[in-house]
């Protein structure tokens, strides 16, 4: 009996769910777009947050937003919010940041991935492969940012139709 109470006292991390949370396409200048050849420039922006929803559970969001443009004619905007929610219990405070910035991200990043480039591709463009993320190296950075640090984004060439 003595062993149960110390497996409750055990670290342990949980995933209790993996969702969509907000999902939206713009395709501003339909149809014209579709006659396009050029090849666009397409920026793609990162961010994530976790939030605390009751004792030991916290949600985390990571948001990708995709903007295909050529010149300055949008031609596709997609912006997808992939949530989690995970259990984190007996977790020293000072490895919980740690574990929501890059435990959490990481596991929601290939749902999000695969969100996005369905998206995109369902608007009727090439899909949008969004390149692997270190969410470690990031939650460094911002831990330990360096004079005049740029902030981090994520640009991938132009898509080719």
């Amino acid at each position: 009996m003595s062993e149960i109470p110390q497996q409750n006292n055990q670290p342990s991390f949980t995933i209790e769910k993996v969702y969509v949370k907000d999902l939206s396409l713009e395709i501003p200048n339909a149809p014209a777009v579709f006659l396009e050849r050029e090849a666009p420039t397409v920026d793609i922006q990162l961010h994530h947050n976790s939030t605390g929803v009751e004792q030991g559970i916290y949600q985390t969001l990571l948001t990708v937003t995709v903007t295909a443009k050529i010149g300055d004619k949008t031609l596709f905007l997609v912006e997808a919010s992939q949530a989690g929610i995970f259990a984190v219990r007996n977790v020293p405070p000072g490895d919980l940041d740690a574990i929501l910035a890059i435990a959490c991200p990481n596991i929601l990043f290939p749902y999000v991935r695969e969100v996005v480039s369905d998206t995109v591709t369902r608007a009727g463009f090439p899909p949008v492969i969004l390149a692997p993320v270190n969410f470690e190296a990031i939650y460094h950075a911002q831990r330990n940012p360096q004079p005049a640090a740029e902030p981090v984004q994520i640009i991938t060439p132009g898509v080719s139709h």
